[in-house]
């Protein structure tokens, strides 16, 4: 065989390249499209954020942030303020709201959007506190201690919740280790905010950690009745201690 019949033709090679290009162009703009698909789904930009505001807030607080009718401003309440009741779901309010009180709702964006719609909120609106960093390294033990003398009485010893004149202050056990920090420093509700005089950081960590220990109590000895407090162990005591003494007086009684 000669040499020249191992080669191959240039006109075979030139075919093959024109059959190649269209899927090999094909194949990178379908992975380019799905690459910049991916990356606007997980990172939704400023124009995205803005298009959310003006559609889901700006009838209460304007295009602005400055306020309505509707609605209070969100000038200088700051990043925190703005992701506590949105992460909580509390805003957008819900269409069949009625009343005062906020509850807590499932939120309705994804935590990429919320990022985003908070981001560009508190670039709109400026100043207030920032969101806070938590350690999770806090001491329960003194966190108790801050938490019975500053919150215990209203979200109760237990964090179960309970009577603010005539509005209820929530439960706890819902509540992220952000968002319990975003509540101490910026007071959402009647709730009163903590700043660095009333408890410093280090004091809010541990406040958190306590927080945090009565979502899996380490309940020792006998039924913990729901961790409603001594009015619920008192009533047991009487209704059970009290009901056994009759009934024990009666059957000792009807035998002499």
């Amino acid at each position: 065989m000669r040499p020249s019949e191992d080669r191959t033709s240039p006109r075979t090679v030139s075919y093959a390249i024109v059959l190649a290009t269209p899927w090999l162009i094909g194949a990178i703009v379908f992975v380019s499209a799905r690459g910049t698909g991916a990356r606007e789904q997980a990172t939704p930009s400023a124009d995205r954020a803005r298009t959310t505001f003006l559609a889901d807030c700006a009838v209460c607080h304007g295009s602005r942030g400055l306020g309505t009718a509707n609605g209070p401003s969100l000038q200088g309440v700051g990043a925190a303020a703005i992701d506590y009741w949105v992460s909580t779901g509390r805003m957008p309010l819900a269409q069949n709201h009625h009343g005062q009180r906020i509850d807590r709702q499932k939120p309705k964006y994804s935590p990429a959007e919320i990022d985003a719609l908070v981001a560009y909120v508190a670039q709109l609106t400026g100043g207030g506190p920032a969101i806070p960093h938590v350690a999770l390294d806090g001491d329960a033990g003194a966190g108790g201690v801050l938490y019975r003398l500053n919150c215990a009485a209203c979200h109760s010893w237990a964090g179960t919740g309970g009577a603010l004149q005539d509005r209820e202050a929530p439960n706890l056990f819902a509540a992220t280790p952000t968002q319990i920090a975003e509540a101490v420093r910026t007071g959402p509700d009647a709730m009163p905010g903590f700043g660095q005089a009333a408890l410093s950081d280090r004091q809010l960590n541990d406040v958190v950690a306590y927080i945090e220990r009565l979502d899996h109590p380490d309940d020792r000895g006998g039924s913990p009745l729901w961790h409603a407090g001594p009015l619920a162990e008192g009533a047991v005591a009487i209704i059970l201690g009290l009901g056994a003494l009759l009934i024990a007086t009666r059957l000792i009684g009807t035998r002499t």
